[in-house]
């Protein structure tokens, strides 16, 4: 992995905290650093090449718009399941991220997490009903973890 160079560091401390909210934030970006948007855009996208930036996106906060039942679906799913289960879960459109991870037997069967937000009790349970009924048989069991209050809302932060 190649090391960071002073730009580099400059535009991840720049952008760490969100872009600003502008009709084109990477060029007022680029004039706060004192380099040309393409050239800055070329720094960005050969960083995330190279990892150093894995994503770029959104970060709502979800109690702010009022999603107050926001859950992380656990589900056992045989393994040479997980990527079609995967898949059917994010093609339902509302579910915001979905990833495999080991279980722990006995006490952790689940391999297959999938987030869902809603601003409700009873849409909750329905979203996870939808997930269910697009698994079908390749659901051998779920569970809803239901956040009670946001911990983390960021990345890796770099000192100026």
């Amino acid at each position: 992995m190649r090391q960071l160079d002073d730009l580099d560091r400059r535009i991840i401390v720049a952008t760490q905290d969100g872009l600003p909210l502008v009709p084109e934030p990477w060029r007022q970006v680029a004039g706060e650093l004192g380099v040309e948007a393409e050239d800055l855009m070329d720094r960005v996208r050969s960083m995330q090449e190279d990892g150093i930036i894995r994503r770029i996106g959104v970060v709502p906060n979800h109690y702010a718009l009022g999603y107050r039942h926001n859950g992380m679906s656990v589900w056992d799913v045989a393994d040479e399941d997980v990527e079609a289960a995967g898949r059917a879960m994010t093609e339902l459109g509302f579910v915001s991220h979905c990833y495999q991870r080991p279980r722990c037997p006995p006490a952790w069967p689940y391999n297959l997490f999938a987030m869902i937000h809603a601003r409700d009790a009873a849409t909750a349970d329905s979203l996870v009903q939808r997930l269910a009924e697009a698994l079908g048989p390749m659901n051998r069991g779920h569970l809803v973890l239901y956040s009670t209050r946001i911990l983390k809302k960021t990345g890796l932060r770099l000192g100026a």
